[in-house]
């Protein structure tokens, strides 16, 4: 219907996996910051090279935590 927030009906009958994009490396290399813990958690980010998104939110979360663990750290010297 003209006027509306309803796609075509061509999209809509389209299957779900004719509309996702095979997912493909992005082949950025992390550069090293020589603090071993910032290192660790960059290392974790390359396994999510050419991983479906719907896999990188358990691997940022735990990049996360190991970068707040270290600023934590910091802290206590």
């Amino acid at each position: 219907m003209p006027g509306t927030s309803e796609p075509p009906e061509s999209v809509r009958d389209a299957g779900a996996s004719d509309m996702i994009a095979p997912v493909e490396p992005l082949g950025v290399e992390p550069v090293l910051t020589g603090h071993p813990g910032v290192d660790a958690g960059l290392a974790r980010l390359e396994a999510l090279d050419g991983v479906p998104a719907e896999a990188h939110v358990a691997v940022y979360e735990d990049v996360h935590q190991r970068l707040v663990d270290t600023l934590a750290a910091l802290d206590q010297v």
